[in-house]
């Protein structure tokens, strides 16, 4: 089992940058597949970006280009730089885990939701034209 918690949100204009961080807690981090997700308001929770216990990334149309993900298996810390931003990312961002990261795990687009087992609470961002 994995705790996960996000930080790093926050306010910003569009054109602008943040870096989310989700620090996991719990056995076999590196064997995880782990996910970003976002849900703005009235909206389903999308899939942004994946990676797979080897660090092969994987990401959704609207992101691609903009936002990378990485993860930091010595730190047990899951990212998601985000650039140039645009109105359209504003939302709820929640980073995502499940075991073991196989086949299942490496596809474009990511995995849906329903895929992933673990959550964290989430951090708003907020982008402003």
């Amino acid at each position: 089992q994995v705790q996960l918690k996000e930080s790093g949100g926050g306010s910003v204009q569009a054109g602008g940058s943040l870096r989310l961080s989700c620090a996991a807690s719990g056995d076999s981090y590196i064997s995880y597949c782990m996910g970003w997700f976002r849900q703005g308001p009235a909206k389903e929770r999308e899939a942004v970006a994946s990676i797979d216990s080897k660090g092969n990334a994987y990401y959704a149309d609207s992101v691609k280009g903009r936002f990378t993900i990485s993860r930091d298996n010595a730190k047990n810390t899951l990212y998601l730089q985000m650039d140039s931003l645009k109105p359209e990312d504003t939302a709820m961002y929640y980073c995502a885990a499940d075991f073991p990261g196989g086949s299942w795990c490496r596809k474009e687009p990511p995995p849906p939701a329903s895929d992933f087992s673990y959550w964290g609470q989430g951090t708003q961002v907020t982008v402003s034209s």
